[in-house]
């Protein structure tokens, strides 16, 4: 599983070697400084010679301060390749759910991606910067302190034969168990992210309807669920330190017992006992690294399933990339349309839409709530691909289009309005970066917008606030209208787009669009004013066409 993201640390793979290099050499020289010490016991302070304890004193000093000097350089280049890593993987993973049409969207709730994104991408990249240190570090640590426990005693060495298996198996146990409660754990925090996101998107309407105790209780079940899924895992996962610790003291105690049975009869000496003691402390700290990574590991696991199940999402809607072929007119036709948003469902949402839209022309859709009014419109720029017919402009199928230019070409103006932090300039030059103030001065004209704005003392420099906060629903709506229109667009689909302003403002915006020869207008509105000068009136009720006229 965490094979798949090993590309993603291919940019940053000369520091991870040099992270690397520098635990090993690190490690190197702190295990010699045990055989330096029991030399100073054994020679040294066994025959009373100062100047070979000095000089085994100094090279200890030395060996110690090179590896400090290499743990600190092992810090800076795992934090380099761990950081490298996560910012990778979080722009392919982002640039993934940018491409993602909205039936794949629908498979990931909002808060689900956002922790995919942010809390499962960290817990790999601490793991890189964090693991790489025990990973490499341990095993060569173990290797070669098992070597020197061996050239001292070969006979007490075989105490870990028999002390190996019982830690293999308790880790292993561990490691089966924990693997599924970190799952468990980060979707938890899915759940929690999104009672912190509809609380916050919906604040209004919470303090308005006096909700606020229920939504407290709704977190603190949530923060409740959470707390008890971490503390499951975490109370497995702990276990690992207790069952090293009575592992490790018994082993020493077993050490210390021979050990002493050993220097009575002169088999070994009490400076060879030392240095045997330290490499056991080092044995033993390594294969307590070693499960700490395999715990490590199980985690990153868990966030990495969840990571690939977006990397492999496979977009619906697949981009033809055809630069040649573009929007000239903006003639529209459904030919024998079906839709639904499921494959496995068993009803269409619409069913045989079958029509012509002329180039230029105005078109209102009326029908009741449910008549499938903005699934209809949404076939047109893909934001979703019919099931069965075709949607064709200029006498091309939709899908022959770069997505790219079919969408720029086709303007639309949700049923939802959405702004966006920043000033109303930035928010307008979303529809065209490169718009002149005088382009802007047009769109706001058309959409009226020019009667609100000088209200401001900042005029298009205001800021509007987190999702247009400072703005009416009104103002709202001409500002999304002002913005599609800034891309002059072939298509131009307003969904309900003008049902929070008045009707004197909606005729301005009626007369304005009127002067858009060259641009194919859909309307959808409740209010048959909205269409009535229309050149066509398509009446849908329950995804049919019911009349046209």
């Amino acid at each position: 599983m965490l094979k798949r993201l090993f590309p993603y640390a291919q940019k940053h793979r000369k520091y991870l070697m040099l992270a690397c290099a520098c635990v090993i050499l690190e490690t190197v020289f702190e295990l010699v400084i045990p055989t330096l010490m029991a030399d100073i016991i054994d020679i040294g302070v066994a025959n009373s010679d100062k100047g070979y304890i000095l000089w085994k004193g100094a090279q200890m000093i030395i060996c110690a301060l090179l590896a400090l000097i290499l743990g600190i350089m092992y810090a800076r280049f795992a934090a380099t390749a761990g950081q490298g890593f996560g910012a990778e993987l979080r722009k392919d993973e982002f640039e993934r759910v940018q491409n993602f049409s909205f039936a794949n969207t629908d498979h990931f709730s909002t808060s689900s991606l956002i922790t995919r994104l942010t809390s499962d991408v960290t817990i790999l990249q601490t793991a890189i910067s964090n693991g790489i240190r025990p990973l490499v570090r341990a095993p060569v640590m173990l290797l070669m302190a098992l070597f020197f426990t061996f050239t001292i005693n070969p006979e007490l060495t075989m105490v870990f034969v028999v002390v190996t298996p019982i830690l293999a198996c308790g880790l292993f146990v561990i490691v089966r168990k924990v693997g599924p409660l970190y799952r468990l754990m980060q979707a938890s925090i899915d759940q929690i992210n999104t009672v912190v996101q509809e609380n916050l998107n919906a604040i209004r309407v919470v303090k308005s309807y006096v909700r606020e105790g229920y939504e407290e209780e709704k977190f603190k079940k949530m923060n409740i669920a959470l707390r008890d899924n971490s503390e499951h895992a975490f109370r497995t996962s702990v276990w690992n330190m207790p069952l090293f610790q009575y592992v490790m003291y018994t082993t020493i105690i077993c050490i210390l017992f021979f050990g002493g049975q050993m220097i009575f009869e002169g088999v070994m000496k009490v400076g060879e006992l030392t240095g045997f003691l330290s490499y056991v402390m080092q044995i033993l700290n390594s294969l307590m690294m070693i499960s700490a990574v395999f715990l490590m590991l199980t985690r990153s696991i868990a966030s990495c399933e969840r990571i690939i199940e977006v990397l492999d999402e496979v977009p619906d809607i697949h981009d033809p990339q055809n630069k040649d072929l573009i929007v000239n007119s903006g003639d529209i036709t459904f030919h024998h349309v079906y839709f639904k948003y499921k494959t496995t469902a068993k009803e269409y949402v619409l069913s045989n839409i079958d029509m012509h839209i002329p180039a230029g022309s105005t078109i209102g859709i009326l029908g009741g709530t449910g008549s499938a009014k903005t699934s209809l419109v949404q076939l047109i720029p893909r934001l979703y691909d019919v099931s069965e017919g075709e949607v064709l402009i200029d006498g091309h199928n939709v899908k022959e289009y770069s997505i790219e230019h079919l969408r720029d070409s086709v303007g639309m103006v949700l049923q939802k309005n959405v702004l966006f932090s920043g000033t109303i300039r930035e928010n307008l030059l979303w529809g065209n970066e490169h718009a002149t103030d005088e382009d802007i001065d047009w769109a706001c004209h058309v959409a009226s917008v020019d009667e609100f704005i000088h209200q401001f003392p900042k005029g298009y420099e205001t800021d509007l606030g987190q999702g247009g906060v400072n703005v009416s629903g009104g103002q709202k709506q001409r500002l999304c209208i002002a913005r599609a229109l800034l891309k002059h667009p072939k298509v131009l689909i307003l969904d309900d787009s003008t049902s929070a302003v008045d009707t004197a403002t909606e005729a301005n915006i009626r007369e304005g669009l009127a002067t858009l020869k060259e641009t194919t207008k859909l309307i959808i509105a409740q209010r048959v004013s909205s269409i009535q000068y229309a050149d066509q009136i398509i009446i849908l009720d329950d995804g049919h066409i019911n009349a046209i006229g």
